[in-house]
């Protein structure tokens, strides 16, 4: 899937104002003490997190301060990652689909306020008080297409079968709304599909020619473009998925799947160098069109959305320093951008290992913290358990996912329609090497949205150890639940 987080994680980022303000000049150089330290922390959590290949990007206003490769972009050949490796883009390419419908909406061709009826006449009624600013924000309240029920063998989408443009349209078209427009946030590689299709309609060219000959050729991002497998494409990498703790080839999909405007793109650190010093500029886009993409969407109740998303942008802080940032994860690859604007600095992490098993996010802003001190964050060590009564329910709860129970009553509304049978099942499997006889661990314990407490715990058992993150709505019910690989930062 393209989504930012893996299994049943609900992430609250709350957008800060405060920001540490830095001039360009007033960032380190990077001297060969920087460089070895980021080298020696990439080379450890390459092997903790078992990832083959990684490249990173540290670039000060777009400047390149480092571009460089470590490990393998193709196991098999023993071919090594180097600054012009390709990797998959997952949702970050959400953002330049952002940046493309803002375009539009510039030169009058859209608006923010159009109803998607407007673009899809053929959808039923209920999707008349959709707006295009729903489908950019996550509020549009349309189902997942890319669930594993659907995207299976027996779904609408099953991911081995090609489908025209038209008719992933025609399908989508049949999902579910799960609430009304406005009313909830929640993440749905949907919305990004159908607005491919609304750039196509509008321009008359699919996304991501209309990409090409408007965003990456004129930045001269020469080496970005949609995926192809029989193209030839020189230094792409292969992506990487592990199961059962064997190393495997991603999983093969149809060129459908690799074409949609949710995230199908193939990038490196040079090219997103480019991208970042545009990102300073109204080269592309107004200033007032940047910052609308950069503010935290509100809700019906005028209330911002509890993720801190805008337009294809997660907003919010690293210590009290803006932070403005996205992930990805497709295929076998993930990766992370994480923009410091105050601070002048962006950090790039491209792996290509699954969003199971790699944190990009976590590499990149520890990354940022090594070259910008005040950015560093906490380590997640263990601390005092002033309230082991959570610790007895996690560990409830645990024994009740191991077992096979549906734990859905349990949880709140938006939890529980992410919980679906085969993703109970993936996480039953991963948290049977840990649990039961398993060592709990409390690392982290701060209050969430909506005044609830969440608290992160260590689960280990031998060598292996997962983060658990859970919290209780007001009401009683579970509101936030994650399952996240270890990682000894925050």
């Amino acid at each position: 899937m393209r989504a930012v987080a893996a299994f049943l994680v609900v992430v609250c980022s709350i957008a800060s104002s405060l920001a540490f303000a830095q001039t360009p000049s007033s960032l380190p150089s990077l001297d060969q003490q920087h460089t070895q330290a980021i080298d020696t922390f990439v080379a450890s959590e390459m092997a903790r997190q078992r990832i083959p290949g990684l490249a990173v990007g540290i670039y000060s206003r777009g400047k390149i301060l480092l571009a460089k490769g470590y490990g393998l972009a193709n196991v098999e050949l023993n071919v090594p990652v180097k600054p012009e490796t390709l990797f998959q883009s997952g949702s970050v390419g959400k953002q330049f689909v952002s940046a493309a419908v803002m375009m539009l909406v510039e030169e009058g061709k859209l608006s923010l306020d159009d109803s998607i009826t407007k673009y899809f006449p053929d959808a039923p009624a209920t999707w008349r008080p959709i707006l295009i600013k729903n489908l950019l924000s996550h509020t549009s309240g349309l189902s997942e297409y890319e669930s594993d029920d659907r995207t299976g063998p027996k779904g609408p989408f099953y991911l081995r079968i090609d489908f025209t443009e038209d008719e992933l349209v025609t399908k989508i078209e049949a999902l579910p709304i799960e609430w009304a427009p406005g009313d909830k946030w929640a993440y749905r590689n949907t919305n990004y599909v159908l607005l491919g299709a609304i750039i196509h309609k509008v321009s008359g060219k699919p996304y991501a020619e209309f990409l090409g000959e408007r965003i990456f050729k004129p930045l001269g991002m020469t080496s970005t473009r949609l995926i192809s497998d029989s193209d030839i494409i020189p230094d792409r990498s292969a992506g990487y998925e592990i199961h059962d703790g064997q190393l495997k080839n991603q999983n093969w999909v149809s060129p459908t799947f690799n074409s949609t405007a949710d995230g199908a793109l193939y990038f490196n650190v040079l090219d997103i160098a480019k991208w970042d010093a545009t990102l300073y500029t109204t080269r592309l886009l107004k200033q007032s069109s940047l910052d609308r993409i950069w503010t935290v969407y509100s809700l019906n109740d005028g209330k911002p959305n509890p993720a801190g998303y805008g337009f294809a942008w997660f907003i919010g802080d690293q210590n009290h320093h803006k932070r403005i940032e996205h992930g990805g994860a497709w295929q076998g690859f993930t990766c992370d951008i994480s923009r410091y604007p105050d601070d002048s600095l962006t950090v790039v992490v491209l792996t290509n290992l699954d969003a199971g098993h790699a944190n990009p996010g976590l590499i990149a802003h520890v990354i940022a913290g090594m070259f910008v001190p005040p950015l560093l964050p906490a380590k997640l060590a263990a601390i005092p358990d002033n309230d082991p009564s959570i610790a007895t329910k996690v560990a409830k709860l645990l024994d009740q996912i191991v077992a096979g129970e549906d734990i859905r009553p349990q949880t709140s509304a938006q939890l529980s329609a992410l919980i679906t049978s085969e993703t109970a099942a993936r996480v039953s499997k991963m948290l049977s090497s840990i649990w039961p006889g398993g060592t709990m661990t409390l690392v982290k314990r701060d209050a969430g949205p909506k005044g609830r407490t969440v608290s992160t715990f260590r689960v280990s058992k031998g060598s292996e150890a997962r983060m658990v993150i859970y919290g209780l709505d007001p009401d009683g019910k579970i509101g936030t639940l994650g399952f996240a690989p270890d990682r000894e930062y925050q």
